[in-house]
């Protein structure tokens, strides 16, 4: 019973690290720029998340995390769905409607992810 008990406890600690993007999975030669509204927010842990429609494509945008978030000054009550907000980053390599945040830009101000 013990056994099977840590076996799920690694499990569990395991769903957050799979969900974590390396840099390496971005295309960082291909810079990109987006400027939309936010449609959907997802303020929690490995990374905050967006999907940000810009013209006629939704994005899903990988974001610092919560802790650094806060830190710059962006907290879960500014993340709002209906925000414009600008993006500067990298497409994934793997996943046509996914990029990279390096930095964004909301309300008047640009905050760095890294």
């Amino acid at each position: 019973m013990r056994c099977l008990l840590a076996l799920l406890f690694v499990l569990f600690l395991a769903g957050p690290a799979a969900a974590h993007h390396g840099w390496g999975d971005y295309n960082v030669k291909t810079r990109l720029v987006l400027e939309g509204e936010v449609v959907a927010v997802a303020y929690g842990y490995p990374h905050v998340g967006v999907d940000l429609k810009d013209g006629n494509k939704t994005w899903h945008v990988i974001l610092a995390p919560p802790s650094r978030m806060d830190r710059r000054g962006v907290l879960p009550d500014e993340l709002v769905v209906g925000l414009t907000m600008t993006v500067i980053g990298y497409g994934s390599k793997t996943e046509p409607s996914e990029m990279r945040a390096e930095t964004i830009m909301l309300n008047g101000r640009s905050v760095p992810m890294r």
